[in-house]
């Protein structure tokens, strides 16, 4: 590498990790290929940025992709503890525990972590050691127990620890055949009863190569097949894999069947095949796939071959009918673009647009296969296309995009169609435009070049509205996209060299007037506007944006009162849990649980401790022990004795300490009693509300404001005997 490429790394590498958040895999990226020196320096930095962000998906990212020089550089130990104190929640700590850092090769605690941060409630899992447990949901983490629960379904509520899950579960492949049984019951039901030979292809394909004794034991040992009926499924399936082409049956029983690379082909076999496909999906997606390989052989086929090929889609229609609209809206477009003269085009656009079926199929329909919908409805005329134009408001967002992109260029002379063009105007200038529309003209602005919309800034400050708010659905999904693209700084500044300067101040100040962002998010993009070169005006608004952001006020009490809740905190883990769980476990033994009031009497008790173990850790994590030295006493602050002149000419004197702080004889009260916030930040000869002897509200005056006295000092570090 020469110099000037290694300088021009250094200066990216440094801009970018001027100001969180990180991008993690672009820092990484300039990493490569440069000297290992250089290397081990920029690691460091950014692994000390990412640390001080407490940014522990950043932390982890690095890690994964330079294991051996991060160990070389901080130590597994010193890994796992940065880890800790950048993990946001107690399962992350208990995840990073169990990794087990410095037992062995960095490269393998990594694995185990990243293995564990996989299960997340609601994953599909399989037990890699034996598959008749059949597949699994995550159900719960336990971060206390170490432990994890699954639902299988030969074993619910399954338990087991952190360890033995990252040594036996898996998470299931997509696709893989006890994930479907698992989420879809349906297809697998289908297949069961109507198309035995893909069934086992499916089990294949997740296994591999399998003789015909262990494609029993998985078909009984799970539940699809009786023991009694395997022999009259397994002549079925035998007959339908084997006019599918792409399956070897060996002549003995006792070796693998296995899948071939592809089929034989579409000729006679291959027609055979699908002519015995009942599954309407199956049938849509061979006849797909076949048009799309051999698009001229699909156009030439023989009159029996078409008339094959006809027949089963038009069964797919028709099974699909009334079950399932998104198949239907496929079957029908692909009847209709494949020159099918039956079912008619007609009476299955009539169809689609009874209720708006046309919307909800592309709604589930893939994203990939919406356009065959909108052509084929399209292609019903003005009365469907003035219909679909007149639904712009109502589609989703993948239907709408490929709408417009349809009506694009149907104009005369390659313009956009006129109706859409103004039915999409009209859409806009309403005080709350569809969010898919908006998603869409931001998301994929070449289509509208040439289009009479509203300005640009208006779309715009659309967006902004859009990221506002709790949203669900549809409209959820579109609010992220639209977060995306403001955190894209390509665009961004695409964005803004389009609008004219007076514009570009305006959006920036609705943008930061905004509330939809997190504050890290919000100023990452406030800065990124301002370093936009094609907008000046901009520049220097990023520093009063900083200035803006206030920071947390540090929480705060004396190192007496925290060793205190500290010890609170350890009698009730080691004492006052563990003597419960044991509860737990005598009352379980007394017999039935529903009507045993020991066991709910020391479950109800579990969940008191657990609510107050939260309550104990989450506090100790936020607030800070001090000895309050150096406290000047130039001002009423924690750590400060106070004297107040009262209305009655008397004085009483009160010290204020940290937040836990409070001892009546002493006259300590907190720094969050009202009192002490009252005086906070006053000085002497300023006048306050303070109670009088009575408890009553009056006024007083600061005497003085003093430091603590020795005596007190003394009183803050020492620790009571408990």
């Amino acid at each position: 590498m020469d110099k000037k490429t290694l300088e021009d790394r250094e200066r990216e590498f440094t801009e970018k990790l001027s100001a969180p958040p990180y991008p993690v895999d672009g820092m990484l990226e300039l990493m490569d290929g440069v000297p290992s020196s250089k290397a081990d320096e920029w690691l460091e930095l950014i692994w000390q940025a990412l640390k001080e962000a407490e940014d522990f998906p950043g932390m982890l990212k690095v890690a994964l992709a330079r294991p051996a020089q991060a160990g070389a550089k901080f130590g597994a130990a010193g890994i796992a503890a940065d880890f800790k104190k950048a993990a946001k929640d107690r399962l992350l700590v208990s995840f990073i525990d169990t990794a087990a850092f410095g037992s062995g090769p960095v490269e393998k605690s990594l694995e185990k972590l990243q293995k564990l941060l996989s299960f997340t409630p609601g994953r599909i899992v399989l037990n890699k050691v034996t598959w008749d447990w059949g597949a699994g949901e995550v159900r719960r983490l336990d971060y206390f127990y170490k432990r994890i629960t699954v639902n299988f379904t030969c074993k619910p509520s399954h338990q087991m620890s952190f360890q033995a899950a990252i040594d036996t579960l898996e998470i299931a492949p997509e696709g893989h055949i006890l994930a479907i049984a698992r989420t879809d019951p349906e297809r697998i039901r289908a297949m069961l009863a109507s198309n035995k030979g893909r069934f086992l292809i499916e089990v294949l394909k997740a296994y591999g190569p399998q003789p015909v004794n262990r494609l029993e034991d998985f078909c009984t040992a799970n539940g699809f097949v009786k023991p009694a009926n395997w022999k009259a499924f397994w002549d079925d399936a035998r007959k339908e894999m084997t006019q599918s082409g792409i399956v070897a049956i060996p002549q003995r029983r006792a070796d693998p069947i296995t899948l071939k690379a592809a089929a034989d082909g579409y000729g006679d076999t291959w027609f055979t095949a699908l002519a015995s496909v009942r599954d309407p999906r199956s049938i849509i997606k061979s006849v797909r796939d076949f048009k799309a390989k051999e698009p001229e052989l699909f156009k030439q086929m023989p009159d029996k071959s078409r008339e094959t090929v006809g027949e089963r889609l038009a069964f797919a229609l028709k099974a699909s009918r009334n079950v399932d609209d998104a198949m239907y809206a496929e079957a029908a477009a692909l009847i209709s673009e494949s020159g099918f003269a039956e079912p008619s085009a007609e009476s299955m656009r009539a169809y689609l647009r009874e209720g708006r079926r046309y919307i909800r199929a592309a709604a589930e329909m893939p994203a990939r296969d919406v356009g065959h919908l909108v052509k084929f409805m399209l292609d019903g005329g003005e009365s469907d296309k003035k219909m679909m134009i007149g639904d712009l408001e109502r589609m989703g967002s993948s239907l709408l995009t490929a709408t417009v992109e349809a009506l694009g260029r149907k104009g005369e002379n390659g313009k956009p169609d006129p109706d859409c063009e103004a039915a999409v105007a009209e859409l806009l200038r309403k005080p709350k435009a569809p969010p898919p529309l908006v998603a869409c003209i931001l998301g994929h602005d070449s289509l509208f070049e040439g289009w009479n919309l509203p300005p640009l800034s208006l779309v715009l400050n659309q967006a902004i509205a859009l990221g506002e708010g709790r949203q669900n659905g549809e409209t959820l999904r579109m609010q992220n996209i639209v977060r995306r693209l403001f955190s894209d700084k390509n665009w961004l500044h695409g964005m803004l060299k389009k609008l004219s300067p007076e514009e570009r101040i305006l959006f920036f100040e609705r943008f930061e007037a905004s509330i939809a962002w997190d504050p890290a998010s919000h100023h990452a993009i406030a800065v990124r506007m301002t370093q936009c070169p094609d907008a000046p005006e901009l520049a220097g608004r990023a520093t009063r944006a900083a200035q803006a952001a206030k920071a947390p006020e540090a929480r705060i009490t004396s190192a007496r009162s925290f060793a205190m809740r500290k010890a609170a905190y350890k009698h009730l883990v080691e004492v006052e849990m563990p003597r419960n769980a044991h509860d737990i476990e005598v009352a379980r033994s007394y017999g039935d649980l529903r009507e045993n009031f020991e066991y709910q009497s020391a479950k109800d008790e579990q969940r008191a401790l657990l609510q107050k173990h939260d309550l104990l850790q989450k506090s100790l994590e936020e607030v800070k022990p001090t000895y309050f030295e150096g406290v000047k006493g130039d001002v009423v602050e924690p750590g400060v004795t106070v004297t107040l002149r009262m209305a009655d000419g008397g004085s009483r004197t009160w010290t204020i300490l940290g937040e836990w702080d409070n001892d009546e004889e002493r006259s300590i009260i907190s720094c969050k009693a009202k009192l002490a916030e009252n005086m906070a930040g006053r000085k002497a000869g300023d006048t306050v509300e303070a109670p009088d002897a009575e408890g009553h509200a009056t006024t007083a005056v600061i005497e003085k404001v003093e430091p603590l006295s020795a005596e007190l000092l003394e009183y803050v570090k020492a620790v009571p005997a408990l």
